[in-house]
């Protein structure tokens, strides 16, 4: 199997970022977005997915996180789609539930190449932080468009942190097993032949 890494860097007026992801990592990362509450989601999104991941980003925070967490989320998806190639031999699709105290988050993923994003629930708090608690469903939504996947997330509970960093844990905990290599499968799992 080759590497399954990619490095990406993103320059506009609103931030600038470099992300390198490795699929097959051990759950190392190194982030950085000015988002303590995000670089929180960032590191758990690497270490229950054992993707390595490092992100460094200089966002415009002086207007509110919506750049730099949609952005990082776009850059992220790109990393995705660039490492995975032409997805040979991936399992493809994946289903998990994660719960955090009274909270617990679903995300079903499809390493379709046809990015959809759909969402269920409401965040109970606005702000956790300086993160503002709908930015986790437009990071998930960002990332599905980037990484051409489809995705279907739900989320309940009574504490937005909580109810967060569920679905953070529930989306990696499926992209780690969607992407993962079965030995069994030669090509891309598709009767086209391709994602």
């Amino acid at each position: 199997m080759s590497e399954r890494t990619a490095t990406i860097t993103r320059e506009t007026a609103e931030t600038s970022i470099e992300c390198t992801l490795s699929i097959d990592g051990s759950g190392d990362a190194d982030v950085d977005t000015g988002i303590g509450f995000f670089d929180h989601m960032l590191t758990s999104f690497a270490k229950h997915g054992l993707f390595d991941l490092e992100i460094d980003c200089d966002g415009d925070l002086a207007v509110d996180d919506h750049h730099t967490v949609e952005d990082v989320a776009i850059v992220l998806g790109e990393a995705f789609d660039e490492a995975l190639g032409d997805r040979s031999g991936i399992v493809r699709y994946a289903d998990r539930k994660v719960p955090l105290d009274e909270a617990v988050a679903g995300a079903v993923v499809d390493v379709s190449g046809r990015p959809r994003f759909y969402f269920d629930g409401r965040f109970s708090q606005a702000q956790i932080g300086d993160f503002t608690s709908d930015m986790a469903r437009h990071f998930g939504e960002s990332l599905a468009m980037n990484a051409g996947l489809t995705v279907h997330c739900e989320v309940t509970g009574e504490n937005a942190h909580h109810e967060v960093e569920a679905l953070f844990k529930a989306l990696t905990r499926s992209l780690d097993d969607a992407t993962r290599v079965d030995e069994r499968r030669t090509g891309t799992p598709s009767t086209k032949g391709t994602l």
